[in-house]
């Protein structure tokens, strides 16, 4: 590939998790062109990084070598790539489209195809970590698709990645970060649950959250999350509303596979009782709330 300075990169979608990884690519040297729906959102990323602005989806893939999305779900997707003035009315044939949403695997297949049909290639790449992943650079990025696509931007994804891996064919970075959905969703109502029996018993909560995580139970909620849950902090992170519109994914696609998925359903139903206690923004961690007197 390219060094830097010499590939023009759109990054369309500036929103919690594009700003940040669109900045990386920028202070890395790409030459960045952004698209968001929202106009002052570009203008506010250029007052912080350099780049330029395109006012198009298609006028921002007509420039670059290498496309990114990474907007808000499946038809956000298929508007800003197959939609009247979008990606694939404009690309130059050869160039790569990364797709990072969160989306279905049916929608990233029907990508690939239509990729291939205006002679261009396709990564479905949808990343963990979070907001503060983005910020700090260090996301997992899940890809499915070709090994010799990935090997042409695998040094770009890094610019704000600690981990790329190709699991499989088109689709299979999707059917990944649903499985990462699904961990977590799990995670965080045992987490919940232990934390209810912790602070019910007087234990210190900052000595129980040293002594759990360099052991079996430790996991990244443990150590980034159980002491905000306890002092019932939720304004950062990650939001149930986005957290319920992967679920949904994962749902169709555990029916679709003929997979049972209780404790994900169960979680998804919490989650529903805390939106409409105007939780809809809060962190998912605050699926502790479940336990809140006004909630029995």
């Amino acid at each position: 590939m390219s060094k830097a300075p010499l590939t023009t990169v759109a990054f369309i979608g500036l929103g919690t998790m594009g700003f940040p990884m669109a900045g990386h690519l920028s202070d890395k040297g790409y030459k960045l062109v952004v698209y968001n729906r929202t106009d002052a959102t570009a203008k506010r990323w250029l007052e912080q990084y350099t780049g330029t602005q395109a006012f198009t989806p298609a006028e921002a893939a007509a420039q670059a070598d290498v496309i990114i999305t990474c907007v808000g779900n499946d038809q956000d997707v298929r508007t800003v790539s197959l939609g009247e003035n979008g990606i694939m009315s404009a690309a130059k044939p050869g160039s790569i489209l990364i797709d990072h949403t969160t989306a279905s695997a049916e929608l990233a297949r029907e990508l690939y195809s239509a990729a291939q049909q205006h002679e261009l290639a396709f990564l479905d790449a949808p990343v963990s970590g979070g907001e503060a992943g983005a910020v700090n650079g260090a996301l997992t990025v899940m890809v499915g698709g070709e090994q010799s696509t990935l090997d042409k931007v695998e040094s770009l994804l890094g610019s704000y990645a600690k981990a790329v891996t190709l699991v499989g064919s088109a689709g299979y970075g999707q059917t990944c970060k649903m499985v990462n959905q699904l961990c977590i969703s799990g995670i965080l109502q045992g987490l919940s649950e232990a934390l209810q029996l912790a602070k019910a018993a007087d234990l210190d909560i900052d000595t129980v959250v040293e002594v759990l995580q360099h052991g079996a139970a430790g996991s990244w909620q443990l150590t980034n999350r159980a002491k905000s849950m306890a002092n019932n902090q939720f304004d950062f992170g990650f939001a149930i509303d986005w957290m319920r519109k992967d679920l949904a994914i994962c749902f169709n696609e555990a029916n679709k596979l003929g997979v049972p998925l209780p404790l994900a359903k169960q979680v998804d139903e919490q989650y529903a009782k805390l939106q409409q206690r105007g939780f809809s923004r809060a962190d998912t961690s605050a699926l502790i709330k479940q336990f809140d007197q006004e909630a029995r």
